[in-house]
């Protein structure tokens, strides 16, 4: 593990994790809502990023700067792309609940290119942005722009999040979807969680 400080107008750091080898790939992974406790130590992001270091890929986990109403919090994650496709060939962006959205968001409009970006979680919208625009944080919206590869991954009994628009939408799309017998805590999933985000990543990043 190494630590990180991401680039950028706001203090974001992270966790680097790399497989043995050298890797040429990165996951970037995005915690859930900081003001809810979300951060880079978040048990399903360290799942997922142990089973994409067993697939040749790195993860990069980090944690959001100041609260700044999902906006900032969506630059914190340009940023963290951007710092990742400064140093390897091939990148990705994850992101669980508050952050499912986020790299939803933070992927449609990022300057840099993504070969994959999968989300557990997700609800529809994040509120206004900070030019009191009603679609500045609509994650649906965003997903309609996504050209890379996308997983959606929810759980049924999840009553926490507006996830259902953001699944029919994969759904007509052609994305791939993945149902879990879970609420928004995913007890008990996150082995499963771990091995479709490994496996879809490891399609799309590790060597060939």
């Amino acid at each position: 593990m190494t630590d990180v400080l991401v680039p950028g107008a706001r203090d974001v750091r992270g966790t680097l994790e790399e497989p043995d080898s050298e890797p040429e790939a990165v996951v970037v992974a995005c915690p859930p809502h900081p003001q809810h406790g979300g951060s880079r130590s978040d048990g399903r992001l360290v799942a997922v990023s142990e089973a994409l270091c067993e697939a040749g890929v790195a993860c990069l986990r980090f944690d959001y700067g100041p609260w700044d109403d999902g906006d900032g919090e969506r630059e914190d994650v340009r940023n963290a792309i951007r710092w990742a496709d400064d140093r390897y060939d091939r990148v990705g962006v994850f992101g669980y609940s508050f952050g499912a959205s986020q790299a939803l968001l933070a992927a449609g409009d990022v300057d840099r290119p993504l070969l994959g970006i999968a989300s557990l979680a997700p609800t529809a919208s994040l509120g206004t942005g900070d030019d009191g625009s009603e679609d500045d944080l609509d994650a649906v919206a965003a997903l309609s722009t996504l050209e890379a590869p996308t997983l959606i991954l929810y759980g049924e009994r999840d009553t926490t999040v507006d996830w259902e628009p953001v699944v029919d939408r994969a759904r007509e799309r052609g994305d791939e979807t993945v149902a879990l017998p879970a609420d928004h805590f995913f007890l008990g999933t996150r082995e499963e969680i771990a091995r479709s985000v490994g496996e879809f990543f490891g399609r799309l990043l590790a060597e060939p």
